[in-house]
């Protein structure tokens, strides 16, 4: 740990949690509420063309981060500078939210407007690479569960507050007068996640030390990452612990991202939900999500990571079976929320077990470019699953079901990791 003092370890945390409250902003408002609507009902030529080009231009986004996060990762563990590769990734997402100003109400912005997302996301994403990288930098391993609950919990509510401002002010307010015939009110949120990204995001380049690396000039850098990182991939089986980790991490975050992005259209279609509910659902879940994250990171340094996401993801599928049961629509809200409240700690639980499970010969930014890539990789299983018993069975319910088989596969897996034992006062 590179931090010397406790004012100096607390302004660390303050920074790194407030760029999670900043970038959370990006997803929430352009890729899954505000601009995703906008494009399919406003930008496409209709809406059923406008969500199959959205979601193909999620997939194109998703493998160039599957790929891209490992490989930029290991060229920044030989190249150094990860504060710079941060810095420019984070550029990349904000000025691509800042275009989206000129995403106008016509099909002649299709192509514009998912480019942007596109560049955005793929910016957004890879900075978190480097962002989870400072993580082991300057947390001690004792508090490494609650820094990364802080963390995940600052992102669910700046995100959150960030989505509440937009509606607010752009969306049902009229504060600015802006001109509703050509989508004024939704185009300057584009400009708006670009600002908040930005303010919230600079403390962390003054207070968070930058990691130390051997800095190569940057032709060296590529040459050497790429050739560890390939040499890391062959190795891995080597590394059981890790491979294992990252195997049931992908299974289970698969379920965790299907349950979210399918979270409204269930409820909407099996519970009856309106659009205003089910903008008010997501928004409960995430706030749930963050609320739980907080609240059990402490659990995580008590029990240990690998417990932790053991139990949430046992309290998931308990409360994920009645929630594909029920007829009430109040027991649902209530079952649902309690289930979010496990949705965080599995998350922010999993960020710090990775940081755990590193040998001395692992490098971070490398490592956390894999542990991307086991969260993205297989990404559309887990939807194309859901949406082939639904169809096969013409029931949501045993669509959502499947859900579970993801908790379930990375639970199992999750058994056979074995902490080093060397952790043992952590775990």
């Amino acid at each position: 740990m590179q931090v010397a003092s406790k004012r100096t370890l607390y302004k660390a945390i303050f920074a790194w949690c407030l760029y999670d409250w900043a970038c959370a902003s990006f997803p929430i408002i352009i890729t899954t509420f505000i601009f995703a609507t906008y494009f399919t009902s406003k930008i496409a030529t209709d809406p059923i063309v406008g969500t199959y080009q959205w979601g193909t231009a999620i997939s194109i986004a998703g493998m160039i981060i599957a790929f891209g996060s490992p490989l930029f990762g290991a060229i920044a563990d030989r190249g150094g500078h990860h504060k710079g590769w941060l810095f420019g990734f984070t550029l990349i997402a904000v000025i691509a939210a800042a275009l989206l100003w000129f995403a106008y109400p016509s099909p002649q912005s299709i192509f514009f407007t998912l480019t942007c997302m596109v560049v955005g996301t793929v910016g957004y994403e890879i900075a978190l690479v480097f962002y989870n990288s400072f993580l082991p930098i300057f947390a001690p391993d004792r508090y490494l569960g609650r820094i990364s609950g802080y963390g995940w919990s600052a992102g669910y509510l700046g995100g959150i507050f960030a989505l509440s401002l937009a509606l607010i002010f752009f969306i049902r307010g009229d504060f600015f007068s802006l001109d509703k015939a050509s989508a004024e009110q939704i185009r300057i949120c584009g400009p708006f996640v670009a600002v908040w990204f930005s303010v919230f995001a600079l403390p962390l380049f003054f207070m968070i030390p930058d990691i130390k690396t051997t800095t190569n000039p940057l032709p060296t850098a590529v040459t050497q990452g790429i050739k560890a990182l390939w040499d890391t991939v062959k190795r891995l089986p080597q590394e059981k612990n890790m491979m294992l980790y990252l195997i049931a991490h992908m299974l289970y975050t698969d379920g965790l991202n299907t349950l979210f992005a399918f979270g409204g259209i269930y409820a909407a279609g099996v519970y009856g939900l309106s659009f205003q509910e089910v903008l008010l659902f997501g928004i409960s879940m995430n706030v749930t999500a963050g609320v739980g994250a907080f609240a059990l990171g402490y659990l995580d340094d008590y029990l240990g990571s690998k417990k932790t996401v053991l139990l949430c993801l046992v309290c998931l599928m308990m409360l994920g079976i009645p929630m594909t049961l029920l007829e009430s629509k109040t027991l649902f809200w209530i079952t649902s929320l309690l289930l979010c409240l496990f949705v965080g700690p599995v998350q922010s639980a999993s960020r710090s077990m990775m940081v755990r499970l590193m040998t001395d010969k692992m490098v971070t930014a490398e490592m956390f470019g894999l542990y991307a890539l086991s969260g993205k990789i297989t990404a559309f299983i887990g939807p194309w699953v859901l949406g082939y018993l639904t169809l096969l069975t013409n029931s949501q319910r045993i669509g959502m079901a499947s859900v579970l088989f993801f908790f379930m596969s990375g639970a199992i897996l999750l058994l056979f990791v074995n902490v080093p034992l060397t952790l043992q006062s952590a775990e």
